[in-house]
């Protein structure tokens, strides 16, 4: 399933003309490091995300129909990175899934 949703995640983003630094899964959240058109805005790319996982992850394991009322929360936390080197930010995220 975690690979399933790093899928989705990906071929999201690559549509929506934005640009994948960084992903990692959690258990109970995800950590991405994306590049966003600001014209777009990351409010959008979030929905997305957010929507097609939830739809295909739930027709293709049902159990988690059975499991979880939603897949998401409404909730989500963005910050900008823009003075720190990317490399920073990269081996912060890389580090999340050994906590």
């Amino acid at each position: 399933m975690e690979q399933r949703l790093k899928q989705i995640i990906r071929e999201v983003i690559d549509e929506k003309g934005s640009w994948l630094v960084e992903l990692e899964t959690m258990p109970d959240h995800v950590h991405l490091l994306v590049e966003v058109d600001p014209q777009y805005g990351v409010h959008k790319l979030v929905k997305a995300i957010k929507g097609r996982s939830s739809r295909e992850l739930r027709q293709e394991f049902p159990r988690l129909r059975a499991k979880l009322p939603t897949l998401w929360t409404n909730a989500y936390f963005v910050a900008t990175v823009g003075g720190a080197p990317l490399s920073t930010i990269r081996r912060y995220v890389e580090q999340q899934k050994k906590r």
